[in-house]
């Protein structure tokens, strides 16, 4: 952008009429020094944004492209691939009852002389075993009822089983089968139907599988209401949301999680309206772990929060600074995980000393931080709001809320990370992926169901298909307490 200001002949012009050409000069410099340094903050902004990738903020490794090789906070163990010395290994073992047996006879003559072999004599001399699975068909089982006129007159008819409803059903075996293959294992409808068609040549439309899917929503939401329920009272929560495409629409994902249960949600909004709504992270007074989004704050609760985040945003400030404070908290954070997790391996818990002589570090490294990085002030005569640097930004949030960042040091239930919740946001996100969206609300709701259930009782030891199964059966699992 280019400016000209037209300068009259100086020689004609009076003091009076070049005090005032002076002050439009001085005017039009403020003006471009303005547009200036608006524009630097522009550049520095973008560049920001493409420096960031998954190892230096929030960002999933699936952002990266193609271009970039995916990096890792973990520092290199130094040892070899594979197996470490020590290491049970396990193989494949030769069971005592093969389920069928072939022996490879010899032939009648002997191949020197020619003389007849005595067949009865022979002795096994090495067994082989080839584990395979069998090619299987579904099998019909027809349902029969019968009459009988007693000799009083009196007529008798059997019943049918309560399940069996219909004059050609499908059990809960097949039905389990189809809901594990697009609920648990995430296939698109269509490509589940062609599994089993594959398999059993039990030919399915996708339109069946999805009704399966409805049926399985509605016999697994007692179970997760409990869930819902465990997870409220429970002394430890993770939470984590994402976004989920919906009928088109923006939707928000909601997860609730910790070792032994597993809840999902889906709401319009992603703040504290869904929060409320879904009803398990209001009025707790357990501890709850989160990346520090703000609408967690509102909650009245004990909050930890993820290191793992911190740790990606103190490499982003390292790499554009090139200071030494954003390492040395790295290593003082990562120290004080390994030492937390040394001493609860070992029974011995954390001295106010202990914790007073980390909390001084931490503080010593923050000021060092704000003596590069001061609070930028508004002009003189502007007023709003001042845009802070990263690094500020990033220096304020771990002096306002380091009780949470330590929580994991004073609290032995408390992870350093919120690995947990952020895990269960994973398999949802491959689903989407898969299939690019949920086309309507009522099969999201059906997901979050149906996945809080599998996901909760294969921590608690239960295999999906057999979750499945039981709930056709009309006999679902109950979950443990948490």
């Amino acid at each position: 952008m280019t400016f000209h200001l037209p300068l009259p002949d100086l020689s004609t012009l009076t003091h009076g009429e070049k005090d005032s050409l002076i002050l439009a000069l001085v005017a039009r410099v403020d003006t471009l020094v303005s547009q200036v340094e608006v524009l630097t903050a522009k550049v520095s902004t973008l560049e920001g944004m493409l420096r960031k990738d998954s190892h230096n903020s929030s960002k999933p490794p699936s952002s990266d492209g193609l271009g970039k090789k995916t990096q890792s906070l973990r520092e290199a163990s130094g040892k070899k691939p594979g197996g470490q010395p020590g290491h049970k290994g396990n193989t494949l073992k030769q069971v005592a009852q093969p389920t069928q047996v072939i022996t490879h006879a010899l032939p009648e003559h002997c191949k020197r002389c020619g003389s007849m072999l005595a067949q009865q004599q022979t002795r096994v001399v090495e067994r082989r075993q080839v584990i395979d699975i069998p090619v299987v068909d579904c099998d019909v089982i027809e349902h029969q009822t019968v009459a009988l006129v007693c000799q009083c007159g009196q007529h008798h008819v059997s019943a049918f089983p309560p399940a069996v409803t219909e004059t050609v059903q499908y059990g809960p075996n097949v039905r389990a089968l189809g809901v594990h293959l697009t609920q648990g294992q995430l296939l698109p409808f269509a490509r589940a139907a062609q599994l089993i068609a594959d398999i059993y040549g039990v030919e399915l439309s996708p339109g069946t599988l999805v009704a399966w899917v409805d049926e399985a929503r509605v016999a697994l939401q007692d179970t997760a209401d409990d869930i819902a329920h465990s997870l409220h009272t429970a002394p430890l929560v993770h939470a984590d949301e994402s976004g989920l495409r919906v009928a088109g629409k923006l939707h928000w994902l909601h997860v609730a999680a910790n070792e032994t249960h597993t809840w999902y949600g889906v709401h319009p909004k992603r703040g504290m309206e869904a929060i409320a709504a879904h009803g398990i992270l209001p009025q707790r007074r357990g501890a709850l772990v989160h990346d520090c989004w703000a609408p967690y704050w509102q909650l009245d609760c004990v909050h930890g929060l993820c290191n793992a985040h911190l740790l990606r945003e103190l490499v982003y400030v390292k790499e554009i600074t090139g200071h030494d404070w954003p390492e040395q908290m790295t290593q003082l954070l990562l120290s004080a995980n390994a030492i937390a997790a040394a001493t609860r391996q070992a029974g011995i818990a954390f001295t106010e000393d202990n914790l007073a002589a980390f909390r001084t570090l931490y503080h010593g490294i923050l000021r060092e931080g704000d003596r590069h990085h001061p609070q930028a002030r508004a002009p003189t005569g502007k007023r709003g709001r001042v845009k802070q640097s990263v690094p500020f930004n990033l220096l304020r949030r771990l002096r306002q809320h380091a009780d949470a960042v330590l929580l994991f040091l004073h609290d032995p239930l408390v992870p350093f990370t919120n690995n947990l919740g952020e895990r269960a946001i994973r398999m949802p996100k491959v689903k989407q992926k898969i299939s690019g969206c949920f086309r309507t609300i009522e099969g999201a709701h059906n997901f979050c169901v149906i996945r809080s259930c599998l996901d909760t009782l294969a921590k608690q030891g239960h295999g999906m298909l057999d979750v499945l199964r039981r709930a056709f059966a009309g006999n679902p699992i109950q979950t443990a307490c948490g």
